[in-house]
């Protein structure tokens, strides 16, 4: 995938803790009370996302089959770290031009041996460019029908420069170039821009070290350490899956082997036929377009737009731009430490934290949710809980966080290598690229911000000079299904029918809304094609198939605001369920760092894994004013029941616990202003 402007995951694809599970489907009976939801079971190892990726609980791994473990235990196989995949580590060369030079680079792979009758290797390329590929091969694995890590080999790898293929970041340049203002539309604005790429591609590389390296990163390199595993392998053709940016990957080892593949699918398609200056014209038009889907979704969600004061999303939205364009506004933002800060939110961090929370159905409703927050009292702190999380900040002291998942020089050392800019020099290059921004600037309402992406390949060291593009990928002799969404914004629909109409064996499955990348979600009508085309060699019965889906997922309103528009304490620890579950920090949490959140009311929440599950303390917390919780409570895996034992100030006094079974029955028992109570739902 290309990189949106400010932020990606998911993303989780990666990447966030959502980024590959469905949010439970709600049936709320009332505006004022939502169903509660069950939290995950499964802990993240990326982070959606952006955002963390959800990872199962850890289980005994199958027995492999002994011809992969015979070929793993000659190449020194080793467990990976926190994982049921065994790594191995390959010395490849740094030059695949020049193999016979004696520079050489360590590249790490994960293979999952096939549990039964073995049909071959199942590669999955990731995302971004900038994911480690390793950190999700469990998660992705468990989203994947059984009778494919039956009867395949299971690969996952960390591509060079990235993960344990080198370790390659750059923290705090990235956080500072994300933080600037990016605006096109003023030469102010524009020289600013400037300055930011220039110094962002000098910073960058310089904070990532390795220099010997980085002339290397490109994706025509990367793809033969990918040849290079095959061969190690011995396998004479394989299965390839490309997701995002991983598209990009996979093409580009196809065009260059297309004898070793056996199969290929493309999910969240990159059409490597368009420029640079062509993608990003797209890209920024399909966030356009997946934003006002989203805000139409609201219209027409009844719980949405009363939320959204009754009135219509789009107008809540186009005028908090029109504030923050004037100038950005003032906010108190809890901390977890106590007190609070003052700050401030700008035009720069509404379109950082829409762009980032448009790549899944839930993200899409949780950004809502903020929305929705800031439309019922000018509320921007969940707007800007969302900020910090979309760009790996501590909350506390907004210092870069670092995600051990993603580098985002990694994106740019690859990017900026795979695609060539026109300009004689970088300062030409900058200044051709702007002038193509002048007519996104005057065609687009939203988001044209996002067409300056790569911009600092302007100035990148090692950057690609030849802007050419390659022949259209035809995969000739290799059956290919092309997956994506009517809702991607990151890779827009028409780059996989495009690809598509070129391809000489291909098939389209298309997903009525749905998210960025659309294999591993659980929808049936994609996810059993997928698992019919690897397994069973069944192609699809007709060349293009359409799945139905939805841009955002049911709203869930939020909580009210006064603890005296409760009818009864059953309602309202109903409530603090959901909040608790939607907090973002909890939402896109990692399962695995304990984490301190301020509630919006006063007060903390903690979090962290436990024995059986997941811990919580509250101390002095509040979701509504007037309802503050002090105690425990847990979520058990082996049950799946959901405790908080709590006691009540505020409007009442009490000592309450709140039970919600795996069959989502819930009771609350204890007193409360004075009362014994048993309530029940």
């Amino acid at each position: 995938m290309k990189k949106h402007l400010l932020f990606w995951l998911i993303l989780f694809l990666a990447g966030m803790a959502c980024a590959r599970t469905a949010l439970p489907t709600p049936t709320p009976t009332v505006p004022s009370l939502p169903t509660a939801t069950l939290p995950p079971t499964e802990a993240p190892t990326l982070p959606p996302p952006p955002s963390p990726t959800v990872v199962p609980t850890a289980t005994t791994p199958p027995e492999p089959t002994p011809d992969t473990t015979t070929r793993l235990e000659a190449l020194g196989a080793y467990p990976c770290p926190d994982s049921d995949f065994t790594c191995i580590t390959l010395t490849v060369p740094l030059d695949h031009r020049t193999p016979d030079d004696g520079r050489t680079l360590d590249v790490v792979f994960g293979i999952l041996p096939a549990t039964g009758e073995r049909k071959g290797m199942f590669v999955t390329a990731t995302g971004g460019p900038g994911i480690a590929g390793l950190t999700s091969a469990d998660a992705y694995t468990s989203y994947f029908a059984p009778s494919i890590p039956e009867h395949f080999d299971i690969v996952f790898f960390d591509q060079r420069g990235i993960g344990q293929s080198g370790g390659l970041q750059c923290t705090e340049a990235a956080a500072a170039y994300y933080s600037a203002p990016w605006d096109g539309t003023t030469p102010e604005g524009e020289a600013a821009l400037i300055e930011t790429a220039r110094t962002f591609a000098t910073a960058c590389p310089a904070e990532m070290g390795n220099l010997d390296l980085q002339p290397y990163l490109g994706t025509e390199q990367a793809v033969e350490d990918l040849e290079f595993f095959r061969q190690t392998m011995g396998d004479e053709q394989f299965w390839l899956y490309g997701e995002s940016y991983g598209t990009q990957y996979a093409q580009t080892y196809a065009a260059a082997h297309p004898d070793r593949l056996a199969g290929l699918i493309l999910d969240g398609t990159v059409d490597l036929t368009l420029t640079g200056l062509e993608y990003y014209d797209q890209q920024a038009r399909a966030f356009n377009q997946v934003l006002e889907m989203t805000l139409a979704a609201c219209n027409e969600d009844e719980y949405c737009a009363e939320s959204m004061g009754g009135g219509d999303a789009f107008a809540v939205y186009d005028g908090l731009v029109a504030r923050l364009q004037s100038a950005p506004l003032p906010f108190e933002f809890p901390l977890p430490s106590g007190g609070f800060a003052a700050r401030t939110f700008a035009f720069s961090d509404l379109e950082t934290t829409a762009a980032g929370m448009l790549y899944s159905e839930g993200d899409r409703m949780m950004f809502l949710r903020a929305l929705a927050a800031y439309s019922r009292n000018e509320d921007l702190v969940p707007l800007a809980r969302l900020l910090y999380v979309n760009l790996y900040l501590d909350p506390e002291t907004l210092t870069p966080i670092l995600d051990p998942t993603y580098s985002d020089g990694m994106y740019y050392g690859v990017e900026c290598q795979d695609y060539g800019y026109e300009g004689a020099t970088p300062e030409e290059k900058a200044e051709i690229y702007l002038r193509a921004g002048d007519v996104i600037e005057s065609d687009l309402p939203r988001f044209a911000s996002i067409f300056y992406g790569d911009l600092p390949c302007a100035f990148w060291p090692h950057a690609r000079e030849d802007a050419t593009r390659p022949v259209p990928f035809t995969a000739e002799g290799i059956p290919t299904l092309v997956l994506g969404s009517t809702a991607d914004p990151a890779t827009p629909t028409q780059n996989g029918l495009d690809v598509y109409a070129r391809l000489a064996d291909g098939y389209l499955v298309t997903e009525i809304g749905g998210p960025h990348v659309i294999f591993g979600w659980g929808v049936a009508c994609v996810d059993d094609l997928v698992t019919a085309f690897l397994v069973d060699d069944l192609l699809p019965s007709a060349r293009e198939t359409e799945c139905e889906g939805v841009v955002a997922d049911p709203f869930y309103p939020l909580a009210p605001l006064s603890a005296a528009d409760f009818a009864d304490p059953l309602e309202a620890l109903l409530s603090v369920d959901d909040e608790l579950y939607f907090l973002p920090e909890y939402y896109y949490w990692d399962y695995v760092t304990p984490t301190t959140v301020a509630c919006p009311f006063g007060g903390t929440v903690a979090f962290s894994l436990s024995d059986t599950g997941e811990a919580y303390t509250l101390t002095q917390c509040a979701f509504s004013e007037g309802l503050i919780l002090t105690g425990t409570g847990g979520y058990d895996d082996e049950s799946g029941a959901f405790t908080l034992d709590v006691t009540v100030t505020g409007l009442q006094e009490g000592v309450l616990l709140y039970t919600r079974d795996a069959e989502g029955a819930i009771t609350v028992t204890g007193t409360y202003g004075g009362e014994t109570i048993e309530l029940s739902e």
